[in-house]
């Protein structure tokens, strides 16, 4: 197993996720750029985004994923948000992408079983001491034929950059958010033993694109820096 501690550069003080997001929420929207996760979700091929009639977001946050996804689909969407954080939540309720929102842990949603034609989450995996559990929630809630997307930074930008997920506090001080690394190989093991199948997966790297955004990670062009996994359930 990989520990990020092996990795850390920053040492910057740690707080657990609910704590964390609930003092990030003012700023999260200003400082998590779309190229992180939502330019990756474009790139995929495979998930029809306007034939989902019912997902799941698991891990919703402020609800940038759940507009998203709103944006790309039909009318007749119903998309169910699942969050930790209620500030999170707070703010995703005024955003209006989600049908419902529920305080909860994205490997324990309490959602209806087999109601999914999709399961999506980003940016959360980092924050999972354990990938299993979520997969097989994930598996849980999806229809025979459904989907998980999941989309979060690759484990090689962790390492490399040796940066935990983390934000400003209101004093100025950068507070880091538990941040674990799995491995490409780890998502492969807990999904597949859910019983997923891998239908897609994309990998972004660092380009002109996030250099614009951030002039200081021009030491890490074209290391990889987002993965996104497509899973179908065919069971």
């Amino acid at each position: 197993m990989v520990h990020f501690s092996d990795f850390d550069t920053r040492n910057y003080p740690t707080v657990d996720v609910r704590t964390g997001y609930a003092q990030w929420v003012a700023t999260y929207e200003q400082t998590v750029e779309d190229a992180m996760d939502l330019a990756v979700l474009d790139r995929l091929t495979t998930p029809a985004w306007p034939e989902v009639g019912r997902a799941a977001d698991l891990g919703c946050g402020t609800g940038r994923t759940g507009a998203w996804l709103r944006a790309r689909a039909t009318d007749g969407l119903v998309l169910d948000g699942v969050d930790l954080t209620p500030e999170m939540l707070a703010a995703a309720r005024e955003r209006g992408a989600h049908d419902s929102l529920t305080e909860g842990d994205v490997a324990a949603t309490g959602l209806a079983e087999g109601g999914y034609d999709l399961v999506v989450s980003s940016l959360i995996d980092e924050h999972l001491a354990d990938l299993g559990p979520y997969y097989r929630e994930a598996w849980r809630l999806a229809r025979p034929g459904g989907r998980c997307v999941l989309v979060g930074l690759h484990p090689y930008f962790i390492m490399a950059a040796g940066m935990p997920t983390h934000f400003t506090g209101e004093g100025g001080a950068d507070i880091a958010i538990t941040t674990h690394v799995h491995l490409v190989s780890d998502h492969l093991t807990a999904g597949l033993a859910a019983g997923w199948t891998l239908v897609e997966m994309a990998e972004a790297v660092v380009d002109d694109a996030w250099i614009a955004l951030k002039p200081k990670w021009e030491k890490y062009r074209s290391h990889p820096v987002s993965a996104a996994y497509v899973w179908e359930k065919r069971a």
